[in-house]
């Protein structure tokens, strides 16, 4: 995904491999279990492992260190001119939300910092899905059709959004009535929280061109997306609830982007 949001053809795997004592059989099944897992991402999206290390016996005073893979991805971009930045270009530009959204928080980066907890599974893998969406988005680049791009992961869609708006100096402003979800259920049982911050896999967000907005419109019938909001002049981050039955829709965010900038940069100067 990562490669996939600059525009880069994705390549080749190396990784690194830091577990505990093999001769420990539930050391070995993670070992074991984390290979069969890799092998299998890396046949679906057709991303071979070119190189790699292994470090074992992380121990202290017997116990081993939690399962660390590593990864490190190469792509290439033909011409580096044509690389898509996560910087916000321009206002009224429409933002576009590609892939599902399902609400899962679990060992999420909310929980981490708002609950102080390590909790829940992680969400779910779902390779088809995977290579789908990363294949879809760099044939939108290839068309000229996206001017920034970034993936969704820690922190779900609120820290993607913000941390374009804070790349590109503009604000954006959304609305999570169009958040594509998988069915009608979820979008009714899904939480601010989970909505705001889920880290579900596969997902990009888009900037599109406005005048570029009937051929992509012809592009979303592939696969789940939606247009979510768009870029603003005002340096804010403005997010939307979805409506409710009534038709109102309540205020969920309103920052400034200095704000934002301010808490990102603090801890730095502790």
């Amino acid at each position: 995904r990562n490669l996939t949001a600059v525009g880069a053809r994705p390549l080749a795997v190396t990784d690194n491999m830091n577990f505990g004592n093999p001769e420990k059989p539930e050391i070995m099944g993670q070992f074991a279990g984390c290979i069969q897992g890799m092998a299998e991402a890396c046949r679906a999206l057709d991303f071979p492992v070119v190189s790699g290390n292994v470090s074992l016996y992380n121990e202290t005073d017997g116990r081993a260190i939690l399962p660390t893979p590593v990864i490190g991805g190469v792509g290439l971009i033909d011409d580096v001119a044509n690389a898509v930045s996560l910087a916000f270009q321009a206002e009224e530009q429409s933002i576009v939300l590609i892939g599902e959204t399902y609400g899962h928080v679990g060992m999420s980066l909310y929980l981490r910092v708002y609950e102080n907890a390590k909790t829940g599974p992680p969400p779910p893998v779902d390779l088809t899905a995977e290579r789908r969406n990363g294949d879809f988005v760099r044939a939108l680049m290839a068309d000229g059709l996206v001017c920034a791009c970034h993936d969704i992961s820690d922190g779900g869609l609120l820290v993607a959004v913000a941390e374009m708006a804070l790349a590109g100096g503009w604000g954006a402003d959304i609305n999570m009535d169009h958040l594509p979800v998988d069915d009608a259920d979820t979008a009714r049982n899904m939480t601010t929280v989970a909505a705001l911050f889920s880290e579900s896999n596969t997902r990009f967000l888009c900037e599109i061109p406005p005048h570029q907005a009937g051929d992509f419109e012809q592009l979303m019938s592939t696969l789940p997306c939606a247009r979510v909001g768009q870029v603003v002049r005002s340096p804010r981050l403005v997010i939307h609830a979805a409506s409710t039955d009534d038709g109102n829709a309540d205020l969920m965010v309103d920052v400034g982007i200095d704000e934002l900038k301010e808490a990102w940069q603090a801890p730095l100067r502790w």
